[in-house]
């Protein structure tokens, strides 16, 4: 664990301090996940669940907010069996899907969700055609439900074929009213007007907490980080923590923390638990 500046240092220690009223958000894949070529198999690192049971204890609520559809964070993150040991110690989870348009939680224990964006079927349709034109034809889609996402990992070139392809799909996309989400190799098409930032408002609204932790790893979660700032203006201790990869670095100027991918999220979120405990027992 990096901090950026000892103005990081000083945060993190206040966010410590109070603990006990604070938010833990997360992204999925590439913070609790680590990044596979195939997403269908993006399991949730094997030590998360613990962690986060033993964080919990100390902390408000934690939420994790992905761009993937809320059953597959459920599912591929064992989300529910967490959910259940929270909801024990009576502690909330909640889940934020495709970026906020879907939501679960331990009360109520279904997930709520609008129907697709009136111009994603056209996109669809349209896009074998741009992946031609693009000569990316070997890009593997993703049907995400209310997003399509295209993927160039798997590809023989990724970073060119991501090149080619995204002002193609950002022309088509704006065309049908539809918002682009870039990401490292991967470009998703949704429906406008949701993002993380407005979850972490909309947490913030809910739960009046007065500390925000949220951790991520690419440039969806840039908006959870921007929304910490008028948080931090208004007395809220905030701590942003880039899980740190050779792909993507945009959120490293903007991290109070810096980590090495899904092992340093999950070292830095039990060191916050053990430092925590040791401010809570103290002022008992």
């Amino acid at each position: 664990m990096k901090f950026s500046s000892d103005e990081g240092e000083r945060r993190y220690a206040a966010l410590v301090r109070r603990a006990q009223h604070a938010v833990v958000g997360l992204d999925f894949d590439g913070t609790l996940a680590p990044i596979v070529e195939n997403p269908a198999e993006a399991h949730i690192h094997p030590g998360a669940s613990a962690v986060l049971v033993e964080l919990a204890r100390e902390v408000l609520a934690i939420a994790v907010i992905t761009g993937r559809p809320a059953r597959q964070a459920l599912d591929l993150g064992g989300l529910e069996d967490v959910g259940d040991a929270l909801a024990d110690m009576g502690k909330e989870l909640y889940l934020f899907g495709q970026y906020g348009s879907e939501r679960w939680n331990t009360r109520e224990r279904h997930i709520i969700a609008p129907r697709p964006a009136r111009g994603l079927a056209t996109f669809e349709r349209e896009l074998p055609r741009l992946l031609r034109a693009a000569d990316a034809a070997e890009a593997y889609v993703e049907d995400k439900g209310l997003a399509v996402a295209v993927h160039t990992r798997r590809m023989t070139e990724p970073a060119a074929a991501y090149r080619r392809l995204l002002p193609v799909l950002t022309e088509q996309a704006e065309r049908n009213g539809l918002q682009v989400e870039p990401g490292r190799n991967v470009i998703e098409i949704r429906s406008p007007g949701t993002h993380k930032g407005q979850v972490v408002d909309r947490l913030v609204g809910t739960l009046k907490p007065t500390g925000f932790l949220f951790a991520g790893d690419d440039l969806g979660d840039l908006d959870a980080f921007e929304a910490l700032d008028p948080l931090q203006e208004s007395g809220v201790a905030t701590l942003r923590v880039c899980s740190a990869s050779d792909e993507e670095s945009t959120l490293l100027k903007m991290a109070d923390v810096v980590v090495p991918g899904p092992d340093g999220v999950l070292d830095l979120l039990r060191r916050l638990a053990a430092d925590a405990r040791l401010a809570r027992v103290a002022h008992a």
